[in-house]
């Protein structure tokens, strides 16, 4: 019997970046592809998980807090969704996963990023994505298009001067894994910004 591996592919980027939009289209193109698809979020994606990601958007908190909330949220989203999905072989779609958690805590929060690859060792187990799409924008873009868009959380009405640090942080994680990032520029056409999605997927072989 033949096995199917399963794919795990993360969305990042400042918030309005415009990722949703492009993860709908990739969902429904592999699941017509006959692929099973699992879409999940961080933080979230489990019911426990969904209610840290409560605590860790609308409560205030210091950045040691931050870390360790979401890593406890991430840590059972892994176990109970993302690992299980992997195994049996589907494409998992994640909005969001650790580059967050080092361009927000890390970047954003000027958090100690030892600490975060402290917890990132002992929460994934080595567990990375086959392939992370970065959508860089410029923040001063991105909060345009979010305020025209919903009511912010409390990272997202953070200031323009937050969002340079996490966009910083975003691209030096880039910098140090090259080959398992993509870095997707935001700021063209949908149909531009869907082009370079395609390009990212044949290169590695998952279309």
């Amino acid at each position: 019997m033949s096995i199917h591996k399963g794919r795990f592919i993360t969305f990042e980027g400042i918030d309005g970046a415009g990722k949703t939009t492009h993860m709908d289209a990739l969902e429904q193109a592999w699941q017509q592809a006959g692929r099973e698809v699992v879409r999940t979020r961080e933080p979230g994606g489990t019911p426990l998980a969904e209610k840290l990601r409560g605590l860790f958007l609308h409560d205030a908190m210091d950045p040691l807090t931050e870390a360790l909330l979401v890593f406890a949220a991430r840590r059972d989203h892994i176990q109970t969704v993302i690992q299980p999905a992997l195994a049996r072989g589907a494409w998992v779609l994640c909005d969001r996963f650790t580059d967050a958690t080092f361009a927000y805590q890390g970047g954003g929060r000027g958090f100690d990023q030892t600490v975060l690859s402290t917890l990132e060792g002992w929460v994934q187990d080595g567990l990375q994505p086959d392939l992370t799409l970065l959508f860089d924008l410029d923040p001063a873009i991105a909060a345009a298009r979010l305020s025209a868009a919903r009511q912010p959380d409390r990272f997202e009405a953070q200031d323009q001067a937050f969002f340079e640090r996490v966009r910083g942080a975003y691209l030096a994680r880039q910098q140090a894994q090259p080959a398992r990032f993509a870095v997707i520029h935001a700021d063209q056409t949908q149909a531009d910004v869907a082009a370079q999605i395609q390009l990212a997927l044949a290169q590695r072989g998952l279309l």
